[in-house]
């Protein structure tokens, strides 16, 4: 069964040409003009991604996630924004949105982060039959722990020594990779591998933002910083 999609763009050659590409692609799409109009069709169609334009006259595609997110609604979002500053990308990731592309862009890079963001969602299959009594599952560790940080996969629960951290879902599964590779330095290609499931090449600042944005949740004044940058190559988790 196709996933659904629902695309808010106001600018009507952007809606209709990337309405046909999703098309193409092997979506259904809902496509709508407005905030309004997303969120009516959010609440009544319950959509398995939304791509949401920034700019957007009315209610706009940050004020649309922000009320999906504050009643609970986990469903991932893509925000489509002509906004290149940091400070406008970090705006839509506070909002509670999963990932950005930047206009003017490339649709093949909408195709790809929409992958990734329905493959961190999708629900693992069954299993057909029981393991054998002889046989039973290995016995998983709760909480993983390094540099300070604790972390509760099961419950998407972080914690800096005593304080609780609210992460997205994106700067969660980012933190816990890093938390599980403490002392090693990841490179870009292996983390958007891991977290986007595609690397989206040298020129991307994806990755810097996201960890930008981990950082300033994690940074404590007098506290060592954890997230290191390893020029040229990566980052890196320690603490020292």
């Amino acid at each position: 069964m196709p996933h659904t999609v629902l695309l808010a763009e106001d600018d009507r050659a952007i809606r209709n040409a990337l309405e046909r590409a999703l098309t193409l692609e092997g979506y259904r799409v809902m496509a709508v003009a407005d905030g309004v109009e997303a969120l009516a069709q959010a609440h009544r169609n319950r959509p398995d991604v939304l791509v949401l334009d920034v700019m957007m006259p009315g209610i706009d595609g940050l004020q649309v996630c922000r009320v999906l997110r504050a009643e609970g609604d986990r469903t991932p979002i893509l925000m489509l924004t002509a906004l290149v500053e940091t400070a406008d990308r970090i705006a839509g990731l506070d909002a509670g949105a999963d990932d950005y592309v930047v206009k003017p862009f490339d649709v093949e890079e909408v195709f790809a982060r929409l992958r990734a963001l329905l493959r961190r969602t999708s629900p693992v299959a069954a299993v057909s039959a029981a393991p054998p009594a002889e046989a039973p599952r290995p016995v998983q560790e709760r909480f993983i722990e390094a540099a300070g940080i604790r972390m509760d996969p099961q419950a998407r629960r972080a914690w800096r020594g005593t304080r609780e951290l609210e992460l997205t879902r994106t700067e969660f599964e980012l933190l816990e990779l890093l938390v599980r590779n403490a002392g090693i330095v990841l490179d870009h290609s292996m983390i958007y591998d891991r977290i986007w499931g595609y690397d989206f090449g040298p020129g991307s600042k994806n990755l810097a933002v996201y960890v930008g944005y981990l950082r300033r949740k994690l940074d404590e004044p007098g506290a060592p910083q954890l997230i290191h940058t390893v020029r040229g190559v990566g980052y890196v988790l320690r603490e020292d």
